[in-house]
């Protein structure tokens, strides 16, 4: 993981030693607590436990229809996106996402789809997401049955646990204790990814490295990003991704940071930004603008890149016998030397290479250090206590 996320650079906060004494004392308390909750206890946890259990029996069948359509909102959906991006390069199925009521996009997929061979995959932990009861309602056409659906939800009753009941539907038990944006690396994702034609013992594989190896780095990162929160000297956090492949994940992470640690006035708002196309809209106020965000310079180290064609006779160019990463490489040092001389505070996230093993280790650190920063900022990491009003709120206008 050492090579994979750096610590801070830049980061320069002023800190009462009170704090600094509750950070350094409680960090290695709340880590191994976590160790603990492995086989102690079932929570979010539990499923880095080297003995959880993912149960495809009965699943083989549905690998034989041509491509899939997911169906959820959030966590439900997120996770499963991020790894979709980040490997497709190894999925030979296509896979359709739909996560917004949007009209357009059913009729766009109903007409690029053969929806008699295609398999829905609907994931809701409550079985009352009213945007995914809506999105299937849409298909009214589509005869959701046991050959071409599986259901991902608690076992408790429910509109979409009483859907699949009727209809006779496969429905896998969403873990009741594993709440949805720390769901990736549980059923939510390692189902979804099992029908794509992926390994779900490779995503395992590297899980908790970072524990082993690199705890120090988590470690500094964990009580750097503490500093952050409790000084409220900062406004956000710009995700600068110079790999399409990571957008997805990104927003993974957006949803993950938002909804955990936005709280009590609180917390950072994740951007996601596209280099190097931002340079010539966003880069100025980054550099120049107020001094109030953190950087993650995020990308993955690529093996084959072809070099180009260069259709310009100037013997000069700077672009003869140059690929394309190659010049997105020099546009990334060339920012970072700039950071470094405006002192803006970034730290690197670079994944070694696009395997399983990769995206899981990078899930799993990002789940390890929402969380601690949230016991170090006392706030509950699990809940969404504002986001239940407008749920609740919308469900009485509808009434």
């Amino acid at each position: 993981m050492k090579k994979n996320i750096s610590e801070f650079k830049n980061l320069k906060l002023k800190f009462s030693k009170k704090k600094e004494n509750y950070i350094k004392k409680n960090i290695k308390i709340f880590i191994d607590e976590i160790k603990g909750d492995f086989v102690k206890r079932k929570n979010v946890f539990h499923v880095f436990n080297k003995d959880y259990q993912f149960n495809t029996k009965n699943l083989e069948k549905f690998k034989k229809l041509n491509s899939i359509i997911i169906i959820g909102m959030g966590g439900s959906i997120l996770g499963t996106k991020a790894i979709y991006e980040f490997l497709k390069h190894k999925i030979k199925k296509k896979v359709h996402f739909i996560d917004n009521l949007e009209v357009n996009k059913f009729k766009e997929i109903s007409l690029q789809v053969n929806l008699k061979k295609s398999l829905f995959l609907i994931i809701s932990k409550s079985g009352e997401t009213l945007e995914t009861l809506s999105i299937i309602n849409s298909f009214s056409k589509v005869k959701f049955n046991k050959n071409n659906t599986i259901i991902i939800t608690e076992n408790k009753k429910s509109s979409l646990k009483l859907f699949a009941t009727e209809r006779k539907i496969h429905v896998i038990d969403h873990k009741k204790y594993i709440s949805g944006r720390y769901s990736v690396l549980s059923e939510v994702g390692m189902i979804p990814s099992f029908l794509m034609g992926l390994k779900i013992t490779k995503f395992r594989k590297k899980l908790l490295s970072f524990l082993k190896n690199d705890l120090r780095i988590l470690k500094k990162n964990v009580t750097d990003l503490s500093r952050v929160h409790l000084t409220k000297n900062f406004k956000s956090i710009i995700f600068l991704s110079y790999s399409p492949e990571l957008n997805e994940f990104v927003y993974w992470c957006q949803q993950l940071i938002s909804e955990s640690l936005g709280k009590k006035g609180k917390g950072l708002l994740p951007i996601l930004s596209k280099a190097p196309k931002d340079y010539h809209s966003l880069l100025q106020l980054y550099l120049a603008g107020p001094n109030d965000k953190l950087f993650y310079i995020i990308d993955f180290k690529r093996t084959r890149d072809k070099t180009m064609k260069n259709l310009f006779k100037n013997k000069e160019s700077i672009l003869r016998k140059k690929s394309l990463n190659k010049i997105v490489q020099a546009q990334k040092i060339s920012l970072i030397k700039t950071f470094n001389e405006f002192n803006i505070p970034f730290r690197e996230i670079s994944i070694k290479d696009q395997t399983e093993s990769s995206l899981g280790e990078i899930f799993s650190y990002f789940i390890f250090e929402t969380f601690l920063i949230g016991r170090l900022m006392n706030i509950n990491p699990f809940d969404q206590p504002a986001v239940e009003k407008i749920k609740e709120t919308t469900r009485k206008i509808l009434l």
